[in-house]
């Protein structure tokens, strides 16, 4: 995997409304890379990261993937009702993952709040709980818009090495970020 395109973005733009987000854009992402996509709040980051996806369609331009991806977005994905436990386990039958949920939620730092509906969970909790679908199956590309976002400094930590393990494996990550982060980047693209 290691030095593969794993996702390639030609001229691509968005357009909102009478408002042009960008346009032109090339990204190219190869494994073991980590692509962080700056900008102001606005400037088209999540737009970016749906295109490359392929949740959206870019106004112009194209996408090609060549493997499976990850997206984590803004939303963790978790229902009111529904624990720690429940959400991996179901996306885990889905995926049809071989991953023991009792390590991912170790892993994850999850194992007390495990059974807590996610209602009573804090915004921490809940981000930690969805970075950890990225530990039941293999992907080669994770696609993570601000995913350090409600982490306290243990939590960043522990993305921040779940991030380095992934590209030394030869995966990829390009993730919408604000601010400083705890990850070394191949490159950035500013929107």
């Amino acid at each position: 995997m290691q030095d593969t395109v794993l996702v390639k973005g030609h001229q691509l733009s968005a357009i909102r409304g009478e408002r042009i987000l960008y346009r032109g854009v090339d990204v190219e992402v190869r494994g073991g890379e980590a692509i962080l996509l700056r900008g102001s709040n606005g400037a088209g980051k999540t737009t970016l990261l749906r295109q490359l996806a392929g949740l959206s369609e870019p106004q112009f331009g194209s996408v090609v993937r060549t493997g499976d991806h990850h997206w984590i977005g803004h939303a963790n994905g978790l229902k009111a009702h529904e624990t720690p436990r429940a959400h991996l386990s179901h996306w885990a039958r889905v995926w049809g993952s071989a991953a023991r949920l009792d390590l991912v939620l170790e892993r994850m730092t999850m194992v007390r709040p495990a059974d807590v509906p996610s209602r009573m969970l804090s915004a921490g909790q809940k981000r930690r709980t969805a970075l950890g679908r990225l530990l039941l199956v293999e992907r080669p590309l994770w696609l993570l818009d601000e995913p350090f976002n409600a982490l306290d400094t243990g939590g960043q930590a522990l993305l921040s090495t779940m991030i380095n393990e992934h590209r030394e494996r030869g995966g990829a990550v390009i993730s919408a970020m604000h601010g400083d982060i705890p990850i070394e980047a191949s490159r950035e693209v500013t929107l």
